[in-house]
């Protein structure tokens, strides 16, 4: 099952990403985006939530659910600052490394310890969703490493990656001291109160440019729900370090989308990332 889930979360972050496809992020100011993902997930969880009713909370819950709020705020603007900054072929190579980061996080904050195969099937994903987003071939396979000393971008995903292995873990200690859908709707919702004053000092009238985007921004929240409800549910039931693994599968579902409604070309030129990130999936769904 948490297999499923988690393919249903890469699912629902390349529709998220194939969605942003449109030079949405460019025109929007990066902290109304951050604040409208946040906004209109947490509306959309709100129902479910109800169905599901609200669990007994653990003592480690508000404290973690807080912190964990604050630095999801910190990478949501950090990520899109990163987009807009520098190109996505030097930028989104930066999120393999989330992964990576799991292997070093996971064992201190929430014990868990993949073994050999798990371990050997997390790298390749990092690796084979690295080599995938190298889409310019002239720019070779350590661009991003070398624009990390001459660009603001790829130091932002960095960083974005590096928090993101941090928030993954917070998110299984939230998931246990609570249920995985009221740790979604509270996340959501923390982010987004979070954000609420920046946005007021920033902006003159957000809710106009809100509004005047709506029918862009909606639909990210949604799928940004989508993302956090499949994936708090998978973190419930498996490593982190695994679920977060299967999701950077988006990446791949991302360049077959991408061929099929874009009509991108260069798929042969990726080939050999699918290759090494469906071996890496097959070692943990069969042997981690």
């Amino acid at each position: 099952m948490w297999i499923i889930l988690s393919a249903l979360t890469a699912l629902s972050q390349s529709l998220q990403d194939i969605f942003s496809k449109k030079n949405l992020l460019k025109n929007i100011d990066e902290y109304l985006v951050s604040w409208s993902l946040a906004f209109f997930a947490f509306l959309f969880l709100i129902p479910i939530l109800i169905i599901n009713k609200i669990p007994a909370i653990g003592d480690n819950f508000w404290w973690i659910a807080i912190i964990g709020g604050v630095l999801n705020l910190f990478a949501f603007v950090l990520y899109i600052k990163a987009i807009k900054s520098s190109d996505l072929s030097i930028t989104v190579p930066m999120m393999a490394f989330t992964p990576i980061f799991l292997l070093l996080t996971s064992p201190f904050m929430v014990g868990e310890f993949p073994n050999l195969a798990g371990i050997s099937g997390v790298v390749l994903i990092a690796v084979g969703s690295y080599v995938l987003n190298i889409k310019e071939r002239k720019n070779g396979f350590l661009k991003p490493f070398s624009s990390l000393i001459k660009e603001k971008g790829p130091k932002l995903m960095l960083g974005v990656a590096l928090i993101w292995s941090i928030t993954s873990n917070i998110d299984k200690i939230g998931v246990q001291n609570s249920s995985p859908i009221f740790w979604a709707t509270t996340n959501t919702a923390l982010i987004a109160t979070f954000l609420l004053p920046i946005i007021l000092m920033r902006k003159n009238k957000p809710l106009k440019e809100i509004f005047s985007n709506s029918k862009s921004l909606i639909p990210l929240g949604i799928f940004n729900a989508l993302v956090k409800f499949f994936q708090m549910n998978a973190v419930n039931l498996a490593m982190v370090s695994y679920v977060i693994s299967i999701k950077r599968t988006s990446i791949l579902l991302s360049v077959i989308l991408g061929v099929l409604i874009f009509k991108e070309k260069n798929i042969k030129e990726r080939l050999i990332g699918v290759i090494i990130m469906f071996i890496g999936v097959l070692l943990i769904t069969l042997f981690g």
